[in-house]
């Protein structure tokens, strides 16, 4: 595995940002995240599936479709972990060359293991490193996707500039997010279930409530769909767009580098 080196997400200031509900130091956050994934690493897909009752597995589809992977692309999945999105994209690819990038080695060793038992690890690089300083030359992928990442990330802006810079001309980002349900019955159900299931099951899988309360409460510090698309805008993107999945509990959200 090749490790760039761990970037540290903040300068010496004391600004703040969150962690879940509670207000961190910016250069505090990165260890915390990290932490927090080493501690799931190991039961990281189970708990996906358990979560949403498979359901991610259709988002993570409707994906695909929409980048719809072509033979010879060059892909950098970011905050990649255990490598679902790219084992995705090389599948339907073919022949496709994937980065995997993640700022906490043990989700990355969970990735490696599974490529290789898939037989994929000959298209893959692992490297260690920050959404925020990514360890890329400019203009070097043709495809940016982030899953279930963007919100653990200290300052999120950051990271879709980095993603514009590392993308070459006519490249594409895509970044599917846990998001803001519009329908208030719907929302009264959903954070019932986030609050009271997501937790306990986290404690009963993985031995790690602490880990699942604070990821269940980074989705509703992250912006709305319509913010988040600001963002994407802000970075440079053009005809960037969004696309609501189950009714808003997550969201694609689409980009060009044109």
């Amino acid at each position: 595995m090749k490790d760039i080196g761990t970037l540290v997400m903040a300068d010496n200031s004391e600004n703040t940002t969150h962690f879940g509900f509670e207000t961190v130091l910016e250069s505090e956050k990165a260890n915390r995240v990290k932490n927090v994934f080493g501690n799931v690493s190991s039961k990281y897909d189970v708990m996906n599936d358990v979560m949403s009752g498979g359901v991610h597995r259709l988002w993570k589809d409707v994906m695909m479709d929409w980048i719809n992977p072509r033979k010879g692309q060059i892909l950098l999945d970011v905050a990649g972990g255990t490598g679902d999105i790219s084992f995705r994209f090389l599948k339907r690819a073919g022949d496709a060359r994937v980065t995997v990038l993640d700022l906490t080695t043990k989700m990355l060793e969970e990735g490696k293991l599974r490529a290789e038992a898939a037989q994929l690890d000959q298209y893959l690089e692992w490297v260690v490193g920050d959404a925020m300083a990514l360890p890329f030359k400019d203009n070097s992928f043709d495809v940016y996707t982030i899953s279930f990442g963007i919100r653990n990330v200290t300052r999120p802006q950051e990271a879709l500039n980095e993603a514009f810079r590392v993308l070459k001309p006519g490249g594409r980002l895509m970044v599917l997010e846990f998001s803001h349900v519009a329908n208030d019955l719907l929302r009264w159900a959903y954070d019932r279930y986030s609050f009271n299931f997501i937790p306990t099951i986290g404690k009963l899988i993985v031995n790690d409530r602490e880990s699942y309360q604070y990821l269940v409460e980074s989705i509703r510090k992250f912006p709305d769909q319509n913010k988040f698309l600001e963002m994407v805008r802000i970075a440079g993107f053009e005809n960037a767009k969004y696309r609501n999945l189950t009714m808003g509990v997550a969201c694609l959200h689409s980009g060009w580098k044109l």
